[in-house]
């Protein structure tokens, strides 16, 4: 089993994580953006390029956010046969979430518990009228980076939860300063320390839970979501 824990968005479950030995083997994924990206959180790390049929993993560049596979049944000779229409009502992994929630809160770390996540293609950032639109909309939390790694995820029947570093008011925000680069990845490196910090807590726990029943729901909901045509 492999777990993702990606930085955006989430809403979470108060409820009390209970830690016991795993019933399966699982691997634990981060995917880390700008700002953390410092592999030395990790001890004993050995480097793997790894060639995918969307071509070779590539962490030293930034990612561009526009036209990228919505799903992994693309009707490509490489792609698993037939049509998956996952469901996304809850688009990230609740029992992650819980143990995420309760590692910050442990830290002393300020979290929200709730929100909207809105996803944009990037790499720009919003026009004034785009951000005013998207808060009319209910978004809390914009980001390049949630979708459709959210719904790859689904489709995969893996774990994936998210932490939203905020950065900035993007520029709906009269009185603050425009979102820039520059600002943000200020903003990112200041937060980097607590993101570290809960992630380092968390892994421990999450590699000591049960995570068998979880795994089998997600896989079903998965696979009874593809459909085949009939020839």
């Amino acid at each position: 089993m492999y777990k993702s824990l990606n930085f955006s968005s989430s809403t979470v479950n108060s409820k009390k994580t209970v830690v016991m030995a795993s019933a399966v083997p699982i691997k634990i994924g981060i995917i880390g953006g700008s700002g953390l990206d410092d592999p030395d959180i990790l001890e004993g790390r050995t480097e793997r390029y790894v060639e995918t049929p969307y071509g070779k993993n590539d962490f030293d560049g930034h990612s561009q956010t526009t036209k990228r596979s919505q799903t992994l049944y693309d009707g490509q000779p490489t792609s698993p046969p037939g049509v998956c229409h996952i469901p996304m009502a809850e688009p990230f992994c609740n029992k992650t979430r819980e143990v995420l929630v309760e590692v910050a809160r442990s830290l002393g770390v300020k979290c929200h518990v709730r929100g909207t996540m809105l996803t944009i293609e990037g790499p720009r950032f919003s026009s004034r009228a785009e951000s005013l639109m998207f808060r009319q909309w209910g978004a809390d939390v914009i980001n390049m980076t949630t979708v459709p790694e959210a719904v790859l995820a689904k489709e995969a029947g893996l774990c994936y939860a998210s932490i939203a570093m905020a950065t900035d008011y993007d520029c709906w925000k009269e009185h603050e300063e425009a979102v820039c680069v520059d600002n943000v990845l200020k903003t990112m490196k200041e937060n980097a320390n607590k993101a570290s910090s809960i992630l380092l807590t968390a892994i421990p726990q999450i590699s000591q839970m049960d995570w068998a029943q979880t795994i089998n729901t997600l896989k079903s909901m998965a696979q009874s979501s593809v459909m085949i045509p009939k020839h």
